[in-house]
Parts: structure tokens; C-alpha cells; sequence
């Protein structure tokens, strides 16, 4: 307090006014109040700093549960392809081609297996649309639409369906077939089919 005191009265004589030795004793006071307050309010900070950490610490803890033991990873090498000779990227299971069946009973009537399959043949019957008909040269031509929306040309002796259907006649109004279904005895029966034209 002197050594402040004695700052004080060198600035003032510095100064040569007696009048500003107020202005710094006042400056004085209130820095002084001030660390009295601060050191005040970190005291009961602290306090409760104390009191919130020992209630933290008073807690009963939880039993944490064991983690599950994790299974060892099994590396495992792929070998098909290479050493039996398969493509990977092929398909597992192929559509196998209709066999022929026992045909004693039926006497000889079978479809013929060996001829290529048309496109309108690898869609149901059921699913195809007459929409129309075509003439030119005397020769009538059906058009056909696919469950896909793609239209067909077709003319008597093409196929249609799945049951080997072959048609027989075009009129302006229908597209009348012959399928060769199975006949449950272990040969084939002929099946008159028709197609109406779709208005």
C-alpha cells in the first residue's frame, strides 16, 4: 500500500497538480474491489465444482457387459472355373430342349424338335393379340402383337405359343392354329386354336 502510495505521489509531482492524485487513488479503488469480487465469485465456483463432483463420484457404476467373443474370419478361395473347366459367368441352370415322347400310342404324330423356333413362339398364346391384317399380291398377312408391344408379320405355315401352334388359315378377323399339346399318355394330340382380331 506505501509502494502504491508513493507511485501516486511521484505521478502527481510529475504532473505538477495536486488535483490528479483523486483520479488515481479512485482508479485504485476499484481495481481492487474488483479482484476482491472475482477471487469471490471463482471461489464459490470451485465450490460447486467440488460438490457436483463428489455427487458424480457417489454414483453406483453399471455393470458393463462382456463383449461376445467375435468368430475367427475363414478365408475361402474360389476355385470353380479354373480347375473343372465351367465359365463362372454362365448360368447354372440352362431351359433343357422339349425331349420326345413315347409316341406308340398316338401313332407317330410328335412336333418336329429339330426345326428352329420362330420368335412369336416364346410367348403364351394367351398373351399374343390379332390387331390387324395386311394384304398384297393376293396374300393375306395377320400382325400380331407381343405382350412387349413389338407387332409381327406373320403368314400361314408361321408359328406361335409354346405348343408348337402352326397357322393354318388368315382371315380379316381371326388367325386360326394347330397345336400339338401333350396328351398325358406319353405322346401328343393335335388342338385347334383360334386368334380373334382385337377391336
Amino acid at each position: 500500500m506505501h509502494e502504491q502510495r508513493a507511485i501516486i505521489d511521484q505521478t502527481s509531482g510529475r504532473s505538477g497538480n495536486s488535483g490528479g492524485r483523486r483520479p488515481v487513488l479512485l482508479t485504485a479503488v476499484v481495481m481492487m474491489m474488483a479482484a476482491i469480487a472475482t477471487s469471490g465469485c471463482s471461489t464459490g465456483s470451485m465450490e460447486d465444482l467440488r460438490a457436483y463432483t463428489e455427487r458424480v463420484l457417489g454414483r453406483k457404476s453399471k455393470k458393463v457387459e462382456r463383449i461376445p467373443d467375435l468368430k475367427p474370419y475363414e478365408v475361402y478361395a474360389y476355385a470353380s472355373g479354373i480347375d473343372d473347366g465351367k465359365d463362372p459367368f454362365e448360368p447354372f441352370f440352362k431351359d433343357e430342349p422339349e425331349k420326345p415322347q413315347n409316341t406308340a400310342k398316338t401313332g407317330g404324330l410328335q412336333p418336329d424338335f429339330n426345326r428352329n423356333r420362330e420368335e412369336l413362339e416364346s410367348f403364351p398364346l394367351d398373351t399374343l393379340r390379332m390387331v390387324g391384317t395386311l394384304e398384297r399380291d393376293n396374300q393375306i398377312w395377320g400382325l400380331v402383337l407381343n405382350s412387349e408391344g413389338s407387332i409381327f408379320r406373320v403368314q400361314v405355315g408361321n408359328y406361335m405359343g409354346r405348343n408348337h401352334g402352326k397357322i393354318t388359315s388368315i382371315m380379316e378377323d381371326s388367325v386360326d392354329l394347330m397345336e400339338i399339346t401333350p396328351d398325358g399318355l406319353g405322346g401328343f394330340q393335335e388342338r385347334q386354336a383360334a386368334m380373334a382380331l382385337v377391336e
